[in-house]
């Protein structure tokens, strides 16, 4: 498929202006402030983007800032993606919910499961189909939107419970990656601030700077990427991946 290797060409060939051009990308969580960032964003570089959501399309959406195709699916429900994710170049992980300061026992439930298992099943079911079906042009792509909450307060204890965990698999899954998949697909952590949306009308960063300063960083190949105004999260967050790395293969024990 012409469109499939489009991502992986792109990135070898100097002249092509945009390593996403003709690509398809699959974003979650696109109909949030961030998840449209992406759309708007990927659309400007000549993407074919993939809507992957809970809800069903707003139609009265701008058909030229929104997704180009649009998938509904649920948590618990994650193998029903296997035929679109197959078709994907770039999968973006971006759902999520804030329980904020409700710790009941359902919401903390449900925050564990919308912004941590959901997004483990996926990486999981990704990763099995890059690696069942390599691209001959390069690697697909990886983006999982973990959050600064991973390391910093988010005056939300089940919000930064659920982030943290996944931050910490995704951390795993880094330490444990064997050469063929680190060939096959490219993980990418996204380490992100407060920006403003509905979960976060206070937020100081807008969504489509924050989805700017994302794909800028893709372009350099960046694995960890961090934007947030708060400086310690740029000295604390790469210690703390260098901690976890030696913590994770020095008790990395396969078959026991």
């Amino acid at each position: 498929m012409a469109q499939a290797g489009a991502m992986a060409h792109s990135l070898a060939n100097p002249s092509t202006s945009s390593p996403w051009s003709g690509a398809r990308i699959g974003i979650t969580g696109v109909r949030g402030a961030l998840g449209q960032a992406f759309c708007r964003q990927f659309l400007q570089q000549g993407a074919i983007v993939v809507g992957l959501s809970h809800g069903p399309r707003d139609e009265t959406s701008d058909p030229s800032t929104s997704p180009q195709e649009w998938v509904q699916w649920s948590c618990d429900h994650e193998q029903d993606l296997d035929p679109v994710l197959e078709t994907l170049d770039v999968l973006v992980l971006n759902h999520g919910i804030n329980p904020a300061g409700d710790q009941s026992s359902s919401a903390l439930t449900r925050a564990l499961t919308i912004n941590a298992l959901s997004s483990w099943k996926l990486i999981n079911r990704f990763e099995a189909i890059a690696k069942r079906s390599p691209r001959p042009a390069g690697p697909r792509e990886l983006w999982v939107n973990t959050s600064e909450a991973e390391i910093q307060p988010a005056l939300s204890p089940g919000y930064e419970l659920s982030k943290r965990l996944i931050g910490q698999l995704v951390s795993l899954r880094w330490s444990n990656r064997s050469a063929e998949e680190i060939k096959t697909m490219q993980l990418r952590k996204l380490v992100l601030g407060p920006f403003k949306s509905e979960l976060n009308p206070i937020g100081v960063m807008s969504a489509d700077w924050v989805a700017r300063q994302v794909l800028t960083q893709a372009r350099f190949n960046l694995s960890l990427i961090i934007v947030t105004p708060n400086p310690l999260t740029y000295v604390l967050m790469p210690l703390s991946e260098i901690g976890r790395s030696v913590y994770n293969r020095l008790f990395n024990r396969p078959g026991r």
